[in-house]
């Protein structure tokens, strides 16, 4: 395990600035996660971090040690890919012992790292098999065992899981998680999947165009974004405008609103514009309007999920989603108006 910082990283590629003076703290045996839409840049941070491209300016420490024009091979660390990167034609046990053979160990520690390598994922029994005759799970595994085998200082991981259906995904997370926990592993992780960050992640940094817009946990992230572009991309948002009254009350289209600023570093004036955000699940229906935090409108689309249902429902110009968590039914739609409320801690007042 190593502790990671990184301090005032910038890159460009064609004259194009990708990172934008970038600079993070990632503890030893943190599981850390990278996250944003495509073409932010946690991709090409993270192959920094592997040694794969060399920054423009700024630095990268492991620990005390400035990785600064290190090599990729002489870092420590594992990457494992969306793809696996598995040779087809080895067996199981040879594909996790190729970065050993590289690092040219004895035969004898070769074959007890793989072998205790294979035992941590649980594919000790599957050592002869061949890459083609491994279902997608397994194959993950693999590629898991492959990166444990080195006893890297640091797992890189990039998006590991994408390729894999819905109930392999879940099961793998566990998987990650346990084993990193259990070895002490520092692990960066990007992805674009924000239940996977919020199920993993001791923390998180979100990016947007090159730049860190958030760093926290992820129950900080969700629970107090710093701006509508961290609200929408970690789980859904309902954001309407409306001006600063004080004392947590803001007057919008839709009457007064009470919440609570998600910047502790911003006090807006009297009178400023100011944005609220409402998670859908935070939204319920009453069976009157409410002098705060209340909208009317109609029901204009109801969706059931099972576990939950999802509504969508116009106020004005206006759509707003909420989520009911174990629904005994599902409301109709029709012309006939409903009522949203919201209790004032789940209202978040964001920078416009």
């Amino acid at each position: 395990m190593v502790p990671i910082s990184i301090r005032h990283l910038s890159k460009s590629f064609d004259g194009t600035r990708v990172l934008h003076d970038v600079s993070l703290t990632i503890a030893a045996a943190e599981m850390f996660f990278l996250l944003g839409p495509s073409g932010c840049g946690k991709t090409t941070l993270l192959r920094h971090l592997a040694g794969f491209y060399q920054q423009d300016s700024g630095t990268i420490h492991f620990g005390d040690r400035d990785m600064s024009g290190v090599p990729a091979h002489r870092r420590n660390t594992a990457m494992m890919f969306q793809s696996y990167a598995l040779w087809p034609h080895l067996s199981v046990a040879e594909n996790v012992a190729f970065g050993l053979q590289e690092r040219k160990l004895p035969k004898p520690d070769i074959v007890s790292r793989v072998r205790e390598a294979l035992h941590m994922v649980q594919m000790g029994h599957l050592g002869e098999r061949r890459i083609n005759q491994l279902s997608g799970g397994q194959q993950q595994r693999v590629a898991l065992a492959r990166s444990l085998a080195v006893r890297p200082d640091c797992l890189l991981l990039d998006e590991p899981l994408s390729n894999l259906d819905a109930k392999l995904r879940l099961d793998m997370r566990g998987e990650i998680r346990r084993i990193c926990n259990q070895f002490g592993l520092t692990a960066v992780y990007v992805t674009h999947d924000q239940k996977e960050a919020l199920h993993l992640a001791d923390r998180m940094a979100v990016m947007e165009k090159g730049l860190i817009s958030q760093v926290g946990s992820p129950r900080e992230v969700y629970r107090a974004p710093l701006s509508t572009g961290v609200a929408s991309f970690i789980g859904e948002a309902n954001f309407f405008q409306g001006s600063w009254q004080g004392h947590g009350t803001v007057q919008s289209p839709h009457g007064l609103w009470n919440g609570r600023l998600t910047d502790p570093s911003w006090q807006p004036a009297t009178g400023d514009a100011v944005v609220l955000c409402v998670r859908p699940e935070s939204l319920r229906f009453s069976p009157a309007p409410a002098d705060l935090n209340s909208l009317s409108g109609t029901l204009t689309e109801s969706i059931y999920l099972g576990e939950l249902a999802q509504y969508a429902v116009t106020a004005g110009p206006s759509s707003f989603r909420l989520a009911e968590l174990n629904p005994a039914g599902l409301r109709p739609s029709g012309p006939d108006a409903v009522h949203l409320t919201a209790s004032p801690d789940d209202v978040m007042i964001l920078r416009p």
